[in-house]
């Protein structure tokens, strides 16, 4: 999280702050060099058109046949139309112009923002390194990335012992992991997805042990929140000579520990369908219209903290918040907040599937807040849950917690690092930089809510 600067922002904060209002003020102009008309019919062409195509997209997620065919009719008429209405008005140097003048706009004031708030990173501290770690490997993670990148023999040059999971043989990870504690592990490690890092991360913060994460899996979310390297996960093993500590937190669910994501509703009905494995587009948009308009999928209440979250399609609990309501492109700018990320989605229309589209987090049908506890109840007795990625099915109610600081994360000293999380946009505070006015509170809200 990112904390106003008491000694007052940087001067270069004012000058981005600046240009993004020009380049905000001039693409307004732009819009009203055209005429009052012309202007209007740009501005009015774009929304519409945009909004049009979010209802394409809800149309072909949510139905099947005729209206599927109409949604995908749509998605791809939207956009063409928008640009024969341009063309055909003589108007589409004025819209690219505009477009491109208030993208700038917007970029220079995320800079701006960015350079105005001191970024506080999650405190290292020095350690001495470990003397009998265990590793535990996944060949397969990640399309054979142990194999590819040497780690087995690279780990035992550096002294530790290596443990490979049978990729053929269903194994208890969490039981290999106590079962080395028990025969003197001072370090545990995972070379696999963060469903399998989740596991193992349990098992060393019940011991006090530090835990090394290797970016040997998919996607590696966990592992790029670090700030460790996700192109070469040989770099990760660098924590074993030169490395220091970062105490981060750990999220629950059900008493299980994840260390991403706890997801419910739609996407957690989806994963639990033996076909997605092998054909997730297929199966995902096969299933999405029962699950969406409710005839096979399970609504969701929650309370987050005393927040209450009604008639959930999807509920999305992380383990400390990230930096937007899209955590498939988002990232979390710390690991040590002590707190749960929160993100209740409620979409029943196309109407309210548009304003999503317009509105993003603003919108009515997306809930977005902070809280140390979640408990999700539902009129069924269990619930689908993806952990981390990872299909399982508990009792209901599902309660989701934090612990903060119960994981030693062991990482190199010298690593790429985190990129820096974008900021909300809060044009009041960018005018407030570049007008030299004071914002009434620049820090990002603890918690916010729709009032659903």
């Amino acid at each position: 999280m990112s904390l106003p600067d008491p000694s007052g922002p940087p001067r270069r904060a004012r000058w981005w702050a600046l240009l993004a209002v020009v380049c905000a003020v001039l693409a307004a102009l732009t819009l009203v060099a055209e005429g009052i008309v012309g202007g209007l019919l740009v501005l009015v062409v774009g929304l519409a058109g945009a909004a049009l195509t979010a209802m394409g997209t809800w149309w072909v997620v949510s139905h099947r046949g005729a209206v599927r065919m109409v949604g995908m009719l749509l998605v791809v008429a939207a956009p063409v139309a928008i640009l024969l209405i341009y063309a055909r008005a003589d108007l589409w140097p004025t819209a690219l112009v505009a477009i491109a003048l208030w993208a700038a706009a917007v970029a220079c004031a995320r800079t701006a923002l960015r350079a105005a708030r001191r970024s506080h990173g999650m405190r290292a501290v020095t350690r001495a390194g470990p003397r009998n770690p265990v590793l535990i490997m996944n060949p397969k993670s990640g399309g054979g990335k142990v194999g590819r990148f040497g780690l087995v023999e690279k780990a035992e040059a550096l002294g530790a012992r290596v443990v490979l999971i049978d990729p053929e043989v269903a194994t208890d990870v969490a039981a290999l992991a106590r079962r080395a504690v028990a025969e003197g592990a001072d370090l545990l490690g995972v070379a696999g997805g963060d469903g399998t890092q989740a596991l193992v991360a349990e098992v060393a913060a019940e011991h006090d042990l530090p835990f090394l994460v290797i970016s040997a899996g998919t996607r590696n979310h966990f592992a790029m929140d670090l700030g460790l390297d996700r192109e070469d996960p040989s770099r990760c093993l660098d924590a074993l000579a030169d490395g220091e500590e970062l105490r981060v937190d750990l999220g629950f669910v059900g008493g299980q520990a994840f260390v991403n994501t706890a997801s419910f509703g739609v996407y957690a009905e989806i994963v639990q369908r033996p076909e997605y494995r092998d054909a997730k587009a297929d199966s995902a948009l096969a299933a999405l219209p029962d699950l969406l308009l409710g005839y096979a999928g399970t609504t969701l209440d929650a309370v987050a903290d005393e927040t209450r979250l009604e008639a959930q399609q999807a509920l999305l609990v992380s383990n400390n918040p990230y930096s937007s309501p899209e955590p498939m492109g988002a990232r979390r700018a710390r690991l040590d907040l002590g707190v749960l990320g929160v993100v209740g989605i409620r979409v029943n229309s196309a109407a309210q599937a548009a304003d999503v589209a317009l509105r993003g987090a603003r919108a009515a049908g997306l809930q977005v807040l902070t809280s140390r506890q979640v408990v999700v109840g539902s009129a069924a007795e269990r619930i689908a849950v993806a952990v981390d990625g990872e299909a399982l099915t508990l009792p209901t109610p599902v309660t989701c917690s934090v612990r903060p600081g119960a994981l030693r994360v062991r990482v190199p000293r010298l690593r790429p690092g985190a990129p820096p999380a974008a900021p909300p946009m809060q044009w009041s505070e960018v005018l407030g930089l570049a007008f030299n006015r004071p914002a009434r509170d620049a820090r990002p809200p603890v918690r916010r809510d729709n009032g659903q």
